[in-house]
Order: structure tokens, then C-alpha cells, then sequence
């Protein structure tokens, strides 16, 4: 099975992430990582912080001459503008005299970014968090909680989406379907599309749905307030039966729904039609079998997943994603310092994320996909890996073709 996890703090030296389980034989490199993580980058409504952070990135272990060894892959993002953040986020001890400045009057300042945060942000983790760990300030939570986390699960997406394509021919691809209430009119996207969603400023291939989708963002920054949205993400190629029916924490939708429910900022997860299959009738809310020539489905209600399984139908799932918590018009709270009410904290932020998002929902589609063929098909080389799938995909055809 492939496990991986992350480690490192916002505005740490650098996010550092092993995936273990990657077969030997995946062709990855350090361009295609790169490039990656640009497409985390992009979207209309994204902030000043997208602009001068930049993501440099290495492939620490796990990977020779541009190929997987079958050990664990290790990858550090580093952070562009840790120089600002080295003494305040030091993780050995500092002198006290480091985090002060001469305030030009006479007397000593604290330095800015060093400055307790007791004031926890409506919609963060702040508040719980400074209570399940006991911290006075903000922080610590903070740091690790943030959404720039989410640029190692892209780095470690790439490396899975890679194994899927390369053993599979599985690609993953997204688009934006919803900012506030406005709606996308745009037809469900193909592997083709990837680039030109790419090149959207709001992943959409409909130019109206494009202007509103804007037109949305641009009216919630300038009210000074924020704004959500939905996105779909779609797996073309993957074969039939992978997850199982028989353990509830094997099955593919219940993977697949907690991998994209635990993004951060995300709050509802749907498979297929979703409430549409729900209050649907049963004849008409599932996926009728037409056999012409081999089998066929005329609808995908059920997003390409049944029982736990993959059906064979493209994979579809819609995520959606609050607006940001880090509100220009702040929000009451208290200062637990003080014990008063008082006004949250503002700290720069972006008008929307929910472009980036879909990229986001990507790659832990493609975390989730590729736990589940391995699983299916066995470990070691992707020949071996290919070679188990393809037999097994020429058996299936067999069976259903007159």
C-alpha cells in the first residue's frame, strides 16, 4: 500500500514529504515536480503571497537519474522567504535580544512577526487548536494548519499521478463549477483540456461561466470580504473494481470522500449527481448496463463508483469549499489575553482559493487511486504492476463482450 505524510510549518525553512509504496520503474523529475506546483499557484483572486513565494523544490531520496528505486520518495518545497522568518521560527532556542528591535525611540519593540497572536480567527483552527494543545498564541497552530501545506500533498499527487498514468493510463483533470452562487455552464472536461484549463484564470473552458466566475471574486475583494465555490475533479481510464464492498474502510467513495473532505477549507464532498441522485426516483437515478458490442453505460449518476467499486465509468467527484476564514472585515472573538471581546486578527490572504483547490483535489484523487491499484495489483516494478492490470482488464473484456 502507499503511505505518505508531510511535515514543516508555513513560514518554516521548508515542507518536506516521503511517500512510501511507489513502485521502481515510475519516470518522475524534478521539472515535472516543478511544474506541478505552479499549477497550485494559478487563479484568478489569488493574493500578493502567490507572487513572491516561490516554490524551489527537491527530490531528496527515492528517485535515480529520473526513475523511481521502489524506496521511499522524499521531497522538500522550501520556502522562498524564510530569511524574513529564521529567527522567529527557529527551531532552536534564541536569544531573547534577537526578537527585539530599537523603535527608534529609545526603547526596545518586540519584533512583528514574533508578536503572540490571542486573538484566534473565526472559521481556523486557532481556537481549538490553542486549546487541545495547550498554547497561549496562535502561531503554532496557525503555521501548520495553513493551506500551504497543501503544496506538499500537490509535490506528492505528481509522483502518484505519474504511477497512474504510466501503469494505467489514468488521468485525473478538474475544473471549477461553482464561485458563490454562480453556476458553470461549461461541459464536463477531458484529459485534452488540461492545458487550456490550465490556462484559465478560473479553470473553466466557458467564457461566460468565465466572466461571471470573475466578475464573483473580484465583487467579494473589493466589498473587502471573501468568497467559496465548488470544483469537480474527474479520473478518465480506471478499470473496473478497484476498492472492494467488503470492509467499510476499503471502499473507494469512502477513501476518496475523506482524502478530499480533509482539504483544508472543504466542506462538502459528493460523488456522481450527488443530491440530484438522491432525491431522484430509483429508476431513474442509476446507471442502466447497455450492451452494444460490449457494455455501456447512458448515464454515470453515480460518479463512476458502485458499492464501494469502480464501475468503469470516469470517476467523478465535486468538492466544496467554504470561503476563506481570514476575513478583511474581521470578525468578533476574544483576546485570550485579556478575556475581552475583541476583533480577529487579519493577516494577508487571497479573495478566493477555490482555483487552486481543484488542482488540490487532484492530487489527493490520485493519492487515493493509486493506494487502491496497488493494492489490487500487487508491488515492486510498474512492468509487473502493468502487466497484472492488463491481464486482468483483457479478463474482463472476455466476460463481456458477446
Amino acid at each position: 500500500m502507499i503511505r505518505w505524510m508531510s511535515a514543516g510549518e508555513s513560514h518554516g525553512e521548508a515542507l518536506v514529504g516521503i511517500i512510501d509504496g511507489i513502485p521502481a520503474g515510475v519516470e518522475v523529475n524534478t521539472e515535472g515536480l516543478s511544474a506541478a506546483l505552479a499549477r497550485r499557484r494559478l487563479g484568478h483572486g489569488r493574493g500578493a503571497r502567490q507572487k513572491f513565494e516561490k516554490d524551489v523544490v527537491r527530490i531528496l531520496g527515492g528517485v535515480r537519474h529520473g526513475i523511481t528505486m521502489g524506496s521511499p520518495v522524499a521531497i522538500e518545497v522550501a520556502n522562498s522567504e524564510w530569511p524574513k522568518w529564521e529567527v522567529v521560527m527557529s527551531a532552536d532556542p534564541v536569544p531573547r535580544e534577537a526578537l527585539l528591535i530599537d523603535a527608534g525611540t529609545g526603547d526596545e519593540r518586540e519584533v512583528a512577526r514574533n508578536r503572540p497572536l490571542t486573538r484566534p480567527r473565526p472559521g481556523h483552527a486557532d481556537f481549538a487548536g490553542m486549546m487541545k494543545f495547550g498554547h497561549e498564541d496562535a502561531r503554532p497552530v496557525l503555521e501548520r494548519a495553513s493551506a500551504r501545506e497543501t503544496a506538499m500533498r500537490v509535490a506528492l499527487g505528481y509522483v502518484a499521478k505519474e504511477f497512474l498514468r504510466q501503469v494505467a493510463d489514468i488521468e485525473i483533470v478538474s475544473h471549477v463549477v461553482a464561485v458563490g452562487k454562480e453556476k458553470s455552464a461549461a461541459d464536463a472536461p477531458q484529459p485534452k483540456d488540461a492545458a487550456a484549463l490550465d490556462e484559465s484564470p478560473v479553470r473553466s473552458l466557458d467564457a461566460d461561466t468565465e466572466g461571471r466566475f470573475i466578475a464573483a471574486i473580484d465583487a467579494a475583494h473589493k466589498s473587502g470580504d471573501t468568497i467559496g465555490g465548488t470544483v469537480e475533479v474527474i479520473a478518465y481510464g480506471v478499470p473496473v473494481g478497484i476498492g472492494t464492498y467488503t470492509q467499510w474502510d476499503q471502499r473507494l467513495d469512502a477513501r476518496l470522500a475523506g482524502a478530499l473532505m480533509s482539504i483544508q477549507s472543504a466542506k462538502t464532498v459528493t460523488i456522481g449527481s450527488g443530491a440530484e441522485q438522491v432525491e431522484s426516483l430509483g429508476s431513474a437515478a442509476h446507471d442502466e448496463i447497455i450492451v452494444e458490442g460490449g457494455i455501456r453505460r447512458d448515464t454515470n449518476h453515480a460518479g463512476g463508483i458502485e458499492g464501494g467499486m469502480s464501475n468503469g465509468e470516469p470517476i467523478i467527484a465535486r468538492v466544496g469549499f467554504k470561503p476563506i476564514s481570514t476575513v478583511p472585515r474581521a470578525r468578533k472573538t476574544i483576546d485570550l489575553a485579556t478575556k475581552e471581546q475583541a476583533p480577529a486578527l487579519h493577516q494577508r490572504s487571497d479573495a478566493s482559493a477555490v482555483v487552486p483547490a481543484a488542482v488540490i483535489a487532484e492530487a489527493m484523487m490520485a493519492l487515493t487511486l493509486a493506494n487502491s491499484v496497488i493494492e489490487m495489483f500487487g508491488t515492486g516494478s510498474v512492468d509487473r504492476i502493468r502487466a497484472a492490470l492488463q491481464d486482468y482488464v483483457k479478463g474482463v473484456q472476455g466476460r463481456v463482450t458477446p
